[in-house]
């Protein structure tokens, strides 16, 4: 193994799809050698947290009377965890820095990401990790009672009375009377019935929406919205278990040390740590001289747990949990068949090792 410790000239670079990789060529410039980075496995943990903003009605004192239903009485707001969304990515390992020698005379290449960590060599076909979708900010909605129809509800007599008893009353008739007009369509008793299919939708939605609205006065509103924030996580070397990040009930996601919020915890279970490779006779290989190093991780499971209850799981291939071993520089400066390797960018192993007719 030969760790870097002195800058090599200047290598040739190319940006690639749109700086976020470079083409790294071996070259009598650079001595036939690269210089880059092993990654360390971090976890991004989404947190999408959902507001619930209870909002009490104007007759929520009359609501079991009328309706017999029991209201919002108190205005609240409350923050938790709807989901969390666990993704993988890697990270440069500034401890983890390596040069790589070829053989005078030859050209092969290393595309590495804008970390420095190495995504092929002799592989133009570079492609990043493809990350999962994660949550959209939902802003809060107009409640009902912000809407154009809760005016419509309000009939003039509602308006003219000044006793907030007298108000309930005259609402709850008026629920009724929706409800009873809502009935005559249905059952084509009404007076005056719509003209055709369309009409009757449009007239019976319309109702419903009153009566809704109406309703509202009573029972009291509810509204939600959601934040999405990522937190970073590294995972060590040992099973543990981590705060973090926080949801407090006022201000939804914030920082793990704010002890304002309860913890969302993350579990690292060691599964299995990475082990080097071993010959015919069993006895661990040894790192070739000059040689292209990578990992052999370790496997993991990673659990997002809130309140008790787990959240999310992901199983996954963590660097740090494995060893570095190398590959023979020469196997990619074959004259007749070059090899090429593809890694894994959050990892650094190996995901595919081939050879090429030429380069």
């Amino acid at each position: 193994m030969k760790k870097a410790i002195i800058l090599v000239a200047a290598a040739t670079a190319m940006s690639l799809q749109a700086q976020t990789t470079q083409k790294l060529a071996a070259s009598k410039l650079n001595e036939y050698g690269l210089i880059y980075n092993l990654p360390v496995t971090v976890v991004d943990v989404t947190v999408e947290a959902q507001k619930t903003l209870r909002t009490p009605g104007e007759f929520r004192l009359y609501s079991k009377k009328y309706l017999n239903i029991d209201p919002i009485l108190e205005p609240s707001a409350e923050w938790t965890v709807k989901s969390v969304t666990l993704t993988t990515r890697g990270i440069a390992d500034e401890k983890e820095s390596y040069l790589v020698q070829f053989k005078s005379g030859s050209t092969p290449f290393m595309i590495v990401a804008d970390n420095n960590c190495p995504l092929t060599v002799n592989e133009e076909n570079a492609q990043p990790a493809p990350q999962p979708a994660l949550p959209p900010t939902q802003p809060q909605q107009p409640s009902i009672l912000e809407m154009p129809v809760a005016a419509q509800a309000v009939t003039q007599e509602m308006l003219q009375s000044s006793s907030t008893a007298k108000r309930a009353q005259l609402a709850a008739a008026k629920i009724y009377e929706l409800r009873q007009s809502r009935n005559d369509i249905i059952s084509g008793n009404a007076d005056q019935m719509p003209g055709d299919g369309e009409a009757m939708k449009l007239a019976l939605d319309n109702l419903e929406a009153q009566e809704a609205a109406l309703t509202a006065m009573f029972t009291g509103t509810v509204q939600t919205s959601t934040a999405v924030r990522t937190y970073t996580y590294t995972p060590g070397t040992a099973s543990a278990r981590t705060v973090v990040a926080r949801v407090s009930v006022t201000d939804g996601p914030v920082d793990a040390d704010d002890l304002s919020g309860m913890p969302v915890y993350i579990d690292l279970a060691v599964k299995a740590k990475g082990t080097l490779p071993r010959n015919d006779k069993g006895e661990e290989k040894k790192f070739p001289k000059g040689g292209l190093a990578y990992r052999i991780p370790g496997e993991a499971t990673v659990t997002a747990s809130f309140d008790g209850n787990s959240i999310a799981t992901l199983d996954a291939d963590i660097a740090q949990l494995g060893i570095v071993f190398g590959l023979d520089p020469a196997l990619f400066t074959d004259k007749k068949a070059p090899a090429y390797v593809i890694f894994n960018p959050a990892t650094g192993a190996i995901k595919e090792l081939g050879t090429k007719n030429s380069l």
